[in-house]
């Protein structure tokens, strides 16, 4: 099926993410603590979660990839969800540490001025994090997986928070030590905030929380196939990186079974065409014994 294909691909975007930050934690930790740089180690740290993060996107793509069976009949889609929330929880407490630790260190006004090297590392990584944000975000938005493409966002960020790093380090060289750690207490609230919105859209996810504009879109691409009088009900939520929507239509009361089943094939084939969605349960009922509801 053209889904489990999909997620296929996707686990090349989950590999590359790993590489990179394979390389990068390590040459960040390494350099960082040789030459007293707060900011630097901090987003060495912060390469370090994103690994996890990264693998448990890989293995949540593996386990997605079961096919159906009897005690999951939906499949497996949730499974990359799962794992984004656990991911969510190691980022959070990686991010308070960080931030406890920059505290620590603005507290005691100890500082010590990084060697400009680890500018110039943090820029490089900047860069790096950079092609890998467009190599994942292009790969997302063509499988259309939007596990991948929360993982192409954290690269994106991790982007932005070397820039941040190499901020600080640069600023230092110039009478302001303390901006190292500074930056190092920004790159913890990333860090943060990042865990934040990644356990907000899976707990939304997993209740099957909607986004209200989606749902209108859906509406109206039904409302406008042909034989549809109107929408008694629609539902959706999301599998995975899969939508799945159950609605109820009204139809002229004297088409007959084949005719009904037609306009229930045409509603299927706009929602694939138009909004990619293949999950889609339609039920018929006659237009003059029930109104709609909206």
């Amino acid at each position: 099926m053209t889904q489990y294909e999909d997620i296929k691909q996707g686990e090349k975007g989950a590999w590359v993410s790993i590489g990179a930050y394979l390389i990068l934690s390590a040459v960040k930790l390494g350099i960082g603590y040789w030459f007293a740089s707060g900011a630097l180690v901090a987003d060495g740290y912060n390469n370090l979660t994103d690994i996890v993060a990264s693998l448990a996107v890989l293995i949540g793509l593996r386990i997605s990839q079961k096919p159906p069976d009897k005690d999951h009949p939906y499949g497996h889609f949730r499974a990359e969800t799962i794992a984004a929330l656990i991911a969510s929880f190691i980022m959070a407490s990686v991010g308070l540490q960080v931030l406890i630790g920059a505290v620590q260190s603005l507290m005691k006004a100890d500082y010590e001025t990084p060697g400009l090297a680890t500018a110039w590392v943090a820029l490089a990584a900047a860069a790096c994090m950079g092609f890998v944000y467009l190599y994942n975000s292009r790969l997302a938005r063509r499988i259309n997986n939007q596990a991948l493409m929360a993982a192409a966002k954290d690269n994106l960020s991790d982007a932005l928070v070397s820039v941040g790093a190499a901020v600080g380090i640069i600023g230092s060289q110039f009478g302001m030590p303390w901006l190292d750690p500074v930056a190092a207490f920004v790159v913890g609230l990333i860090i943060c905030k990042t865990a934040w919105d990644i356990f907000y859209s899976s707990t939304h996810a997993l209740t099957d929380g909607f986004d209200e504009k989606e749902l209108k879109s859906l509406r109206a691409t039904i409302a406008n196939t042909k034989g549809v009088h109107a929408i008694k009900d629609i539902k959706a939520r999301v599998h995975g990186s899969n939508v799945l929507v159950d609605v109820i239509v009204l139809v002229d009361p004297q088409l007959s079974l084949i005719e009904s089943h037609r306009i229930c094939d045409e509603i299927e084939r706009m929602m694939d065409k138009k909004h990619n969605i293949m999950g889609v349960h339609v039920h018929v009922e006659p237009h003059d014994q029930v109104a709609p509801t909206s």
